[in-house]
């Protein structure tokens, strides 16, 4: 290099030695050798030295850099495939996607892809006539849609299948052990009532108990049936009938995609799930059939530089890059089910199923192999849903409802198969769907209007059912099949902000309920969800309006002749013993379930051991049932606010659930239960002093609502949940004796990043991991040259004062502009190691090489 001006010996090494020590950084961090990183720093010191000329604005640190790069890119190998384990390719990946063209390149292209090679297929949703008048109009004129003319075809093809006139017995079955008690049951109030059914206050108390009753019937009689279908060991229409057991048979026509959509998700936690999960198949010798999906909607910058190194590391480390695929878009319409049908549109034509996962999905792989099996075999099936089970949670409410779901869920899932049989529901993860059908029929319309009950359809599983089974799919429940898990939220209010949203979304099928074409059994699985939120405020209902016959009997005077002059008064009769007998009734309704589980477990399946032994699982079902008789009557509440909010119009932002342990603390919980204790405290106290008889029948709902605020706190604690862990209380097998799938899960999750560092710091600094985003980063949208003069400034912000000077907007606006990226990683490491280098790598974690 020629200088223009003299400049002195020691000044020019100490630019060369920083340029020497930055270049031999660098090449650390790209993974180079330590025995090599000294002899390309010397290189590329000479390269750049003896360079005739320097660019305007080029240091001695910029150019020895440049050169560095490009000596290891050509001493490093590009590999075309990432199979040996003990290569490491992430060197050749990274010069060659950073360079693979100059800044100034309007649409860099990677040299490879994290997606397989489009194969583009329409998913458009099917028009649905749900205007009832409508419908009749177009009968009298003798026009038919074409979705009118394939139901009457259907409705033709299903009389020759065996289950259908089965289970339409079944549900007839249903309706009369519903209807009759709760008919009966509600004469029966009708005489517990002072003046028997005579005013019109009675008569509403007297329909909302019967709606109640017999919303709570059928819960019974499903878990009564379910009972009995256990208890002989044999269902002759379950699915699971279909299935090989030897994996050598394992021949299906077409392939599997294992999908799992995401949206700010725990990455340690997603893709320990997923490595757990391909272990698993590996195990089968079957992982050859599969391809997994990672689908992200995440926004975050820092979480989505997670989630790109994660997925790189994972790929790097079976090299099959092949086999795991990983998509985050960058508009993120219609939330997971706009996920999803992005997959398909893109590449759902290369797969004969798809099994859906949720973020914390675990599937072992027998039990994926099983389901591709049944699918094989049962050509008719459109979708087929497994009974997850509730696993991996610590806090003390967590863990009753892992025992609950575990002891109970068996018994009311056989029954669920019992009822529907072919005309199932979608849960919308742990299942897996025909492809095919599904993009031809599963599209989801938008519905008109605005927010809560117009716009997108929220609630996408049960619509997506019903429009499968609308084409002539059947869906059934894989009750009996084993090997699939989930995860419960933590805390009673993640329940609750999870029960908002569905809340919203089930009450939006109120509007498909008259859609042209749907079955029957779909159609009251749309009223069932929208029940399992209703019921709670027809609950509140009730209790209001017999807390206003209570104290409009305590402060008017009785009329004895309410129809003019008589000589026979009308005494009002109140019948505590009839209201006890009807207790009675009610309560052996709710809780005699519960015992007929225990029952199966101790003498049918003799897993008492499983549970830690018989004293300490009855000990366990008696806790239980008081926590959840105490949580009752609080949900009731939220669920309540929840319809009425809807109603009033007003809707809910729709975000992630919050996966992991998390604590509730004192002060959130007085916000979000304060209320509720002060309108407990008030209704107690009113009653007390106007009619002091009924408040000692509503005094278990009062003293719920009264501890909400100490029982939300200390449910939700970690520690409380560890010690009756450790005294064998709500134990379940998975702990007692864990699969093998939720042990690696564990140490995956343990082993895998963990930390509170700034994924998009890291990424901008760490070279491997800044090659990453790039070589998966797509091109770059053109802009006017205000934007990109605004953008620019930011860069130079961040450079100057530091990642903590760019706020969330500025971050995802760099995130999503691969030249800018570039831009500020050069400008890092080409800046003095006392300015803008020291405060980006101080915020930046240290990345290990292994």
């Amino acid at each position: 290099m020629n200088e223009s001006t003299p400049i002195a010996a020691d000044r020019l090494r100490q630019n060369w030695q920083q340029a020497f020590e930055r270049a031999v950084a660098y090449a650390e961090a790209l993974g180079v050798g330590a025995g090599e990183r000294e002899r390309l720093a010397t290189a590329a010191v000479e390269a750049a030295s003896q360079a005739p000329v320097w660019p305007a604005g080029a240091t001695a640190v910029s150019e020895c850099l440049r050169a560095l790069r490009t000596l290891v890119q050509a001493e490093v190998p590009q590999p075309a495939h990432l199979h040996a384990a003990d290569e490491d390719p992430f060197v050749g990946w990274r010069l060659n996607a950073f360079f693979a063209h100059s800044l100034a390149a309007v649409s860099p292209q990677p040299l490879f892809s994290s997606m397989p090679p489009l194969a583009r297929r329409s998913m458009v949703p099917e028009r649905v006539e749900r205007r009832v008048f409508k419908r009749w109009l177009n009968r009298l004129q003798g026009i038919s849609s074409e979705s009118t003319r394939r139901g009457t075809a259907l409705r033709q093809q299903r009389r020759h299948w065996k289950w259908t006139a089965i289970a339409a017995r079944r549900r007839l079955l249903l309706a009369v052990l519903v209807l009759l008690p709760s008919i009966v049951a509600s004469g029966f109030m009708v005489n517990v009532l002072p003046h028997q059914g005579r005013t019109w206050l009675e008569v509403a108390i007297t329909l909302f108990f019967g709606a109640l009753f017999g919303w709570i019937s059928i819960g019974f009689w499903t878990a009564t049936i379910g009972f009995f279908l256990l208890a002989r060991g044999h269902d002759r229409f379950a699915i699971t009938n279909l299935a090989d057991d030897d994996p050598s048979n394992f021949r299906p026509a077409g392939r599997t995609a294992i999908v799992m959509p995401i949206c700010e998700e725990p990455v340690a936690r997603v893709f320990a799930g997923l490595k757990a999960i391909y272990a698993s198949l590996e195990r089968t010798g079957a992982i050859e059939h599969f391809d997994f999906f990672i689908m992200s909607d995440t926004a975050d910058p820092s979480r989505a530089a997670d989630e790109e190194l994660a997925w790189a590391m994972w790929c790097r480390d079976i090299g099959r890059l092949d086999r795991i695929f990983y998509r985050r878009r960058r508009v993120r319409l219609k939330r997971k089910s706009g996920n999803v049908a992005d997959f398909c549109r893109r590449w759902g034509s290369q797969y004969a199923y798809m099994i859906m996962l949720d973020a914390d999905s675990i599937m072992a792989g027998e039990t994926l192999v099983k389901l591709v099996a049944m699918m094989e075999r049962q050509s008719d099936a459109g979708i087929i849903q497994t009974a997850p089970r509730a696993v991996n949670r610590m806090s003390l409410q967590a863990r009753a409802q892992q025992f609950a779901g575990r002891v109970y869920g068996p018994m009311f899932a056989a029954g669920l198969h019992y009822w529907q049989l072919g005309d199932g529901q979608y849960w919308g993860h742990n299942a897996i769907i025909r492809v095919k059908p599904f993009m031809d029929h599963c599209g989801l319309p938008r519905l008109s209007g605005k927010p809560p009950f117009g716009g997108d359809i929220l609630s996408h599983d049960f619509v997506e059912a019903a429009l499968m089974g609308r084409a002539g799919w059947t869906l059934w429940l894989a009750y009996d099949l084993g090997g699939s898990y989930e995860e419960v939220p933590s805390t009673l209010l993640e329940e609750m902000g999870r029960d908002r949203r569905w809340c919203q979304g089930n009450l939006q099928h109120l509007r498909l309920l008259r859609s042209e074409g749907l079955f029957g059994a779909h159609r009251a699985l749309f009223i069932n969800g929208v029940l399992s939120y209703v019921s709670a405020f027809l609950w509140f209902c009730f209790l209001g309006l017999s807390t206003a016959e209570a104290i409009i009997d305590a402060l008017t005077e009785p009329d004895y002749f309410p129809h003019g002059a008589s000589l026979f008064p009308e005494w009002p009769i109140w019948r505590p013993d009839w209201a006890l007998s009807l207790m009675a009734v009610t309560a052996a309704i709710l809780f005699l379930p519960k015992v007929l589980s225990l029952a199966l477990i101790v003498f049918k399946n003799r897993q008492a051991s499983q549970f830690g032994g018989l004293a300490r699982l009855s000990l366990s079902a008696f806790l239980e049932l008081i926590l959840s008789s105490l949580l009752a009557p609080i949900r009731m509440v939220f669920h309540s606010r929840f319809v009425v909010t809807n109603l009033l119009g007003r809707t809910v932002t729709w975000t992630s659930q919050s996966r992991g342990d998390a604590e509730t603390s004192w002060p959130v919980a007085m916000r979000q239960h304060g209320f509720d204790t002060v309108f407990a405290s008030a209704w107690g106290l009113s009653l007390y002093w106007l009619n002091p008889d009924y408040f000692w029948w509503v005094t278990p709902i009062i003293g719920a609502l009264f501890v909400s605020i100490p029982l939300s706190v200390l449910g939700s604690r970690g520690w409380l949940g560890e010690w009756i862990r450790q005294r064998r209380l709500f134990l379940i097998p998975e702990e007692s004796m864990p699969p093998r799938e939720l042990q690696e899960l564990v140490a995956l999750e343990s082993a895998s990043m963990s930390g509170t560092e700034d994924g998009w710091v890291n990424a901008l600094v760490e070279p491997r991991r800044n090659a990453v985003h790039r070589a998966l980063a797509r091109g770059r949208r053109r802009v006017g040259a205000s934007i990109a003069a605004s953008r620019r400034e930011f860069v130079d912000l961040g450079l100057k004062l530091g990642p903590n000077a760019l706020d969330a907007p500025k971050r995802r606006v760099l995130w999503r502009d691969p030249l800018l990226v570039d831009a500020v990683h050069q400008g890092i490491w080409e800046s003095p190691k006392d300015a803008s280098f020291a405060q980006w790598s101080d915020d930046a974690a240290p990345e290990t090489h292994d």
